[in-house]
């Protein structure tokens, strides 16, 4: 078997998500089917990503992972008399060449709305999921009278009252540090909802649209979102700059907490340790935290 690194793109709008789901058009579901056919295999392989995106989140920097058997590598190789009708038990030495076919390959089977850029070989140890150090994304939001730009209406949510950014600045560094999110997650049995946010801080980009950086270890279900819409909140002046604040110590969700909407949320990066530590921090990162171990060990990405 080898194990190979996915680095992909997609424009959630046209997907129920990323997790594969019966009868609906998913990310995973796509790319599943994509490498079946291309490899020629009997059942469609099974990815495992960095972090799940709900329906309608987009990524530009999503990374999965697949485990193949060698021999599928075959289906890649060049017509010639040394290659065809081969059986390879290790890795062939045109390796990377046979994965950049892949992924010109990829590029001609799947929509135009999700791009696998790389394929490559992972490093011993790798695990998209729990190998990973943190995941940074994006949320947009226009606050332009009358309406935000209408090329831009896929990725950058407009938000009807003016915004102050100092204001939500101020309110997020409040809920930076490790803490138990609850009050801003979708509860799922038998998960933490404790996280390190690492870095929450908004500013306009050159447009004019005001843009959330939010980088944690992991993130738990509906977690970027909620944070978003308390911070809004706050930006425009419904709620106080400690409001956010109050609501984690409280550690239950709050009526008060309005979930942003998915389409101005983007993966932009997963970030990884370096190769020698991936196995290490995998390992680490499956001892789940409950809030009386608090530092204990990463958390599980859920």
């Amino acid at each position: 078997m080898v194990r190979l690194r996915l680095d992909l793109g997609y424009d959630g709008t046209a997907f129920s998500g990323w997790a594969r789901q019966p009868g609906r058009r998913t990310v995973q579901g796509e790319i599943e089917q994509a490498l079946g056919r291309i490899l020629r295999l009997a059942e469609p392989p099974a990815l495992t990503v960095a972090g799940r995106t709900d329906a309608g989140v987009h990524a530009r920097g999503q990374v999965a992972h697949v485990d193949l058997p060698v021999t599928a590598l075959a289906e890649l190789a060049r017509r010639s008399a040394r290659t065809v009708g081969e059986v390879e038990a290790e890795l062939p030495a045109d390796v990377d060449e046979r994965l950049a076919t892949l992924v010109r390959r990829l590029g001609g089977v799947l929509e135009q709305d999700v791009r696998v850029h790389r394929v490559c070989v992972a490093s011993d140890g790798f695990d998209a999921r729990f190998s990973a150090l943190f995941r940074r994304y994006a949320y947009r939001v226009s606050d332009a009278p009358g309406g935000g730009d209408p090329l831009r209406r896929r990725e950058v949510v407009w938000h009807n009252r003016p915004l102050e950014p100092d204001a939500m600045n101020a309110a997020a560094a409040r809920l930076l540090g490790e803490h138990d999110f609850a009050a801003f997650c979708k509860k799922r049995e038998g998960a933490t909802t404790i996280r390190e946010l690492q870095r929450l801080r908004w500013a306009r980009d050159a447009d004019g649209v005001l843009v959330a950086t939010v980088v944690a270890d992991a993130f738990c279900h509906s977690m970027v979102r909620a944070l978003v819409g308390a911070l809004l909140a706050v930006g425009d002046g419904r709620q106080l700059v400690e409001w956010p604040a109050q609501v984690l110590t409280r550690a239950v969700r709050d009526s008060g907490v309005h979930v942003a909407p998915a389409h101005g949320l983007c993966l932009e990066e997963v970030g990884y340790p370096p190769a020698e530590e991936l196995a290490a921090r995998a390992a680490a990162t499956r001892r789940v935290r409950t809030v009386s171990a608090v530092g204990d060990a990463p958390l599980q990405d859920e």
